[in-house]
């Protein structure tokens, strides 16, 4: 059976924990900063974790082997 490939796209936008957890960055960034809050602003700015529902999915279809 061939190996399965990392889908590319995951490699740059998804990292994972030493405890197996998927982090990205936070949504909501891209323009409109106007509107949004500071508190909004000020906590976008790091990483977050993802759902367990979403990280299911991307580990099983997109990065079958980890990053």
């Amino acid at each position: 059976m061939p190996k399965l490939k990392t889908k590319s796209s995951v490699k740059k936008r998804f990292k994972l924990t030493g405890t197996g957890k998927v982090v990205m960055a936070q949504a909501g960034k891209r323009h409109g900063m106007i509107k949004r809050t500071q508190k909004m602003i000020r906590n976008a700015r790091r990483t977050t974790v993802m759902c367990d529902q979403d990280a299911k999915i991307i580990k099983r279809n997109f990065i079958p082997y980890g990053l």
